[in-house]
């Protein structure tokens, strides 16, 4: 399977490139497109159309191919995936939650394959993306292999969106269906963050808001126990930059801890809303702020994942949170840079609301502030 990725400022560049990547007699079958809410969506999807490519998108709050990263751009990457090896499923709400239409996929890719993979983006779903997992498990009837990202929109945070040709959605999951026995999909989510101080109680909380930690107000316990100095009426920025500096750590017995960011702060009531779910009764740390070994951290559950399981890729997707963004800054680039030369191998990527995928010694679920890399590769 060939792979090709191409960027651009407008459709227009767009379709400068695909002529120029066509002109070999390459011929896609797949677009994966990571899209800035600024740009004309519409305009590149039926560029792409009209050469009987098939498409899988999401807005993004910022895209590379590179370690070049770029904000209110659009990248694609180009495969020659065989059809009979993949479906394109696109599914909106509607009168349905979230938890219906995962199960739907979950069950279409059980009719569409018998060994199948979702590679899976969401909309601004409102709800926790552990529900997203859960109803796919319940569709397939068992465990099964789940990695992609929640949309951005350049953190306007308000309207992030999946596509395909002719269908667009706030509220949708759009999937590529891969047939695992035909191309092996393999991937890492991985976050590198360090805990500090001590175990606290979540006392109070309901889905993704969090109330009370140690029967304070979680709010006001975040801002003294960091150390904070801030005005809270500029709103949700603070509190975004707080999530992404000090995320939380859900402790878990026999599995990894899995991070959850703080995405705003309620003002009357002192809660948290959180970008997932965090039970009542969790066990959770505060988490230090990155540094070069976080990277280290990554690149290395990258490379264990190369030597141990997936030695060559015939394409590489990066589903990587705002928030290290945020924390890292131009950092990142080098964490991309890093990753890339694991496999060396085409590569996209775009930073995420969310990720979904399996730490080394976890399961499918959802994450915030970690990165997730999937790797391709035609049997």
């Amino acid at each position: 399977m060939k792979a090709k990725t191409i960027k651009g400022n407008s459709p227009p560049e767009i379709q400068a490139s695909l002529i120029e990547t066509l002109a070999d007699g390459f011929k896609p079958t797949l677009a994966i497109v990571f899209i800035s809410i600024k740009q004309d969506r519409d305009a590149v999807c039926t560029l792409l159309n009209s050469e009987g490519i098939s498409i899988f998108g999401a807005t993004t709050s910022g895209e590379f191919i590179t370690s070049e990263i770029s904000e209110g751009g659009i990248v694609v990457m180009l495969l020659d995936m065989k059809p009979d090896c993949f479906s394109i499923l696109f599914f909106e709400t509607g009168d349905s939650s979230v938890a219906e239409i995962s199960k739907q996929l979950g069950s279409e890719g059980k009719k569409t394959f018998s060994n199948p993979a979702f590679v899976i983006a969401s909309g601004w779903l409102q709800t926790d993306g552990e529900e997203i997992i859960k109803g796919i498990e319940e569709g397939f009837g068992a465990e099964v292999t789940i990695f992609g990202g929640m949309a951005g929109d350049d953190l306007l945070l308000r309207e992030p969106l999946v596509f395909t040709y002719g269908k667009k959605s706030v509220t949708g999951l759009v999937a590529i269906i891969i047939d695992e026995n035909k191309i092996d999909i393999k991937g890492i989510a991985t976050c590198g963050w360090k805990p500090i101080g001590i175990t606290k109680t979540v006392t109070k909380s309901s889905g993704n808001i969090v109330y009370t930690i140690d029967d304070k107000p979680a709010l006001d316990l975040v801002i003294k126990y960091l150390g904070l100095d801030i005005d809270l009426d500029p709103g949700k920025d603070v509190l975004t930059n707080i999530g992404a500096y000090y995320p939380l750590q859900l402790e878990r017995e026999n599995a990894p801890p899995v991070m959850r960011t703080a995405m705003f702060g309620n003002k009357e009531d002192r809660s948290l809303i959180c970008a997932g779910n965090v039970p009542q009764g969790a066990k959770v740390r505060f988490s230090l702020p990155p540094d070069f070994d976080v990277i280290d951290t990554v690149v290395a559950e990258c490379a264990d994942l190369k030597s141990e399981i997936q030695t060559d890729a015939d394409a590489m997707i990066m589903f990587s949170c705002i928030s290290r963004y945020l924390s890292f800054g131009v950092m990142t680039s080098e964490e991309i840079e890093r990753v890339i030369k694991v496999w060396n191998a085409p590569f996209i990527g775009f930073f995420s609301y969310g990720e979904f995928g399996k730490s080394k010694n976890g399961k499918h679920e959802f994450h915030n502030n970690t990165c997730c890399v999937v790797v391709l590769k035609e049997k």
